[in-house]
């Protein structure tokens, strides 16, 4: 696994308002938010005083996974902050789709053992994205938006998936031929 991070202020600045300026959709913008929040306290300097690492305290606490045991004991206090909630999930721009998909897509060739095919395998090729439950609308709205697929639940997350020839070829293949993935996801595509 390879971790891209991006930790001083200065390339910070950078981040905030390249998604300032592109806004992140689903319940990764009320996180956003919140970071933003923690940033600008960092930015003035807030965080060297003690109310202000306080208050940075209470917005880890409601990211992620929150406080670590370690951090809830010496905070013992700390309230976490509530998460706005974030109900427009429209994909703004086919772009979007294609950024996301580079993160969280995959391109399938499945092979399966079939006693109806001649060559003892049947083949089936797959689109999919997975995000976590508190994502479903987001999965739920690519139906729409591509005009194909299924989405089904698995365990704690939604698969959104388009496994129908016809709409991987007429609709798949062609969208990510307008708006390429990148990185290794667009060697998938291309297999």
């Amino acid at each position: 696994m390879i971790h891209f991070r991006v930790e001083s202020i200065k390339d910070l600045t950078k981040l905030i308002n390249h998604f300032d300026s592109y806004p992140l959709i689903t319940k990764k913008q009320a996180e956003f938010i919140l970071f933003k929040k923690a940033y600008l306290i960092m930015l003035n300097k807030e965080h060297l005083t003690r109310d202000g690492l306080e208050k940075i305290i209470a917005i880890k606490s409601s990211l992620n996974k929150g406080l670590s045991n370690t951090l809830s004991l010496a905070f013992p206090n700390i309230a976490a902050i509530e998460k706005l909630s974030v109900i427009d999930i429209r994909i703004s721009s086919p772009q979007w789709l294609a950024g996301f998909t580079t993160g969280e897509g995959c391109f399938y060739i499945k092979l399966v053992k079939s006693i109806n095919s001649r060559q003892g395998f049947s083949v089936q090729l797959l689109f999919q994205l997975t995000q976590h439950t508190r994502d479903e609308l987001l999965m739920r709205s690519l139906i729409d938006y591509l005009n194909s697929g299924t989405v089904i639940k698995d365990k704690d997350t939604y698969v959104f998936q388009v496994t129908k020839f016809l709409d991987i070829t007429d609709k798949i293949i062609p969208f990510f031929k307008d708006y390429p993935v990148i990185g290794s996801k667009s060697e998938d595509y291309n297999d």
